[in-house]
């Protein structure tokens, strides 16, 4: 009976009475049913027709092969030679407070300008699109980048994305394809930088497939764009001593999906005083040992008075692989991740806090990352030689180095008037674990 009335045209479930009288009029002449009867079997036909189609592969599906004999060797096109290479992804990783954004900013710089890169190498200029998860373009990145000597122009923040007209924050795990036709539109992107590249990261940061699959997008957009892909992580806690593409935290999908994984740390000085190093601890395209020293200071942005922003200053070439040179740092306590007691802490704290204040839901925020408990963190306030304020009204409280000790970490910013001291309970106030300082 379905079939039936389908073939006249009809509904097989009418949901009011066939002939009632609102409903039109059905033609029953001879050549209206043979119409509505060939029209169902037409209908019949096309849709059989189409399930074929679905159900039978293509002569050209398969496995696509390539002959050897059909390809051309390429050398691989460097943006940084031997450090960072066109169309691929890079890490670079380290502990907490090692100016891992800062080290990025500098690559950024160097190549807007068409600066000199640390061996002495000039760079070709280009565009440089910057996502960041942590720090706000207006008051942090631009003035870094400008200390730095940047090109402002050929510097792309990304903000944000639309999805369905409505506004929404850029998820790199999401909005990668979107990225490639803004990148494509903008033309010359030469260095794309994603802090941090575990926020490509939808699923489980330490499954390796999952990881592998979540990267994937990143890898393609830096080989379509042709640009130098360089995601910042960190170091694993309590991981010293290890192969440092082991030490990236996460999955071991990160140092084993990048061509290069860069290292930064700090390290016990000749002079018995410290330095940092930028370490290259793998390479799939070059050499794979080797470094640069580097020191961040803080300065006044030239031509913005007032405003003050860290920048790396490049030291002597090194040799060594990163292994070698990061056990020299754990080895005599410069930068070792072993000690989770208040003393280490204390010293995290210092680093942390030596190129100026911290706004303190910032420094709970490195300490998860860095694997110190808050209430350890807490302890080593005062040991650290370090204090807390309130901000005022609508401002964040923040953690600073108190002067005696500032004076003996570096240059810094000069700290805006004190409003109340304690904020974080070393003198006094709460210190309950929720607290953000």
């Amino acid at each position: 009976m379905t079939d039936f009335l389908a073939d006249l045209g009809l509904p097989s479930e009418p949901t009011a009475p066939l002939f009632a009288r609102d409903q039109p009029a059905v033609d029953f002449s001879r050549e209206a049913v043979d119409k509505r009867k060939a029209d169902g079997q037409r209908r019949k036909a096309e849709e059989a027709d189409a399930q074929r189609q679905r159900s039978t592969p293509r002569p050209d599906d398969g496995v696509v092969l390539v002959n050897g004999a059909d390809l051309k060797p390429e050398p691989i096109r460097w943006l940084w030679p031997q450090w960072l290479a066109l169309g691929k992804l890079h890490i670079l990783a380290g502990a907490a407070g090692q100016g891992k954004t800062t080290i990025n900013l500098a690559f950024a710089a160097t190549v807007s300008a068409g600066g000199r890169w640390p061996d002495g190498s000039r760079c070709e200029p280009g565009n440089v699109l910057i996502w960041s998860g942590e720090d706000d373009p207006a008051d942090t990145l631009l003035p870094r980048l400008l200390a730095m000597g940047a090109d402002r122009k050929r510097i792309f923040f990304v903000q944000g994305a639309r999805v369905d007209g409505e506004a929404l924050p850029f998820d790199p795990a999401r909005d990668m394809p979107g990225l490639l036709v803004a990148a494509a539109r903008i033309g010359g992107i030469k260095l794309l930088m994603v802090d941090p590249v575990v926020s490509a990261v939808a699923g489980d940061s330490h499954k390796n497939t999952e990881v592998r699959r979540a990267l994937q997008p990143l890898v393609d957009l830096a080989a379509a764009v042709d640009c130098a892909a360089v995601g910042i992580t960190h170091f694993s806690k309590g991981s010293a001593g290890r192969d440092p593409t082991e030490r990236v935290t996460g999955s071991i999908a990160f140092g084993a999906v990048a061509r290069v994984v860069l290292v930064a740390a700090k390290v016990r000085s000749e002079d018995g005083g410290t330095t940092r190093i930028l370490a290259r601890a793998k390479s799939n395209i070059g050499p794979d040992d080797g470094g640069f020293g580097y020191e961040i200071e803080q300065v006044e942005v030239e031509a913005y008075p007032g405003i003050f922003a860290s920048r790396v200053t490049w030291g002597e070439a090194l040799a060594g692989t990163a292994r070698e040179l990061l056990a020299e740092a754990e080895t005599d306590g410069a930068g070792g991740d072993g000690d989770d007691g208040p003393g280490d802490a204390a010293a995290w704290l210092r680093d942390l806090l030596a190129a100026g204040p911290v706004a303190a839901r910032d420094v709970k925020r490195s300490a998860d990352e860095a694997g110190y408990a808050w209430r350890t963190v807490q302890r080593a306030m005062r040991k650290a030689g370090a204090d807390s304020r309130r901000g005022g009204f609508g401002k964040p409280a923040e953690w600073f180095l108190t002067p005696a000790i500032r004076a003996t970490s570096g240059p810094v910013a000069p700290f805006a008037p004190t409003l109340e001291v304690g904020a974080n309970g070393a003198n006094g106030g709460a210190t309950d674990d929720s607290e953000a300082f």
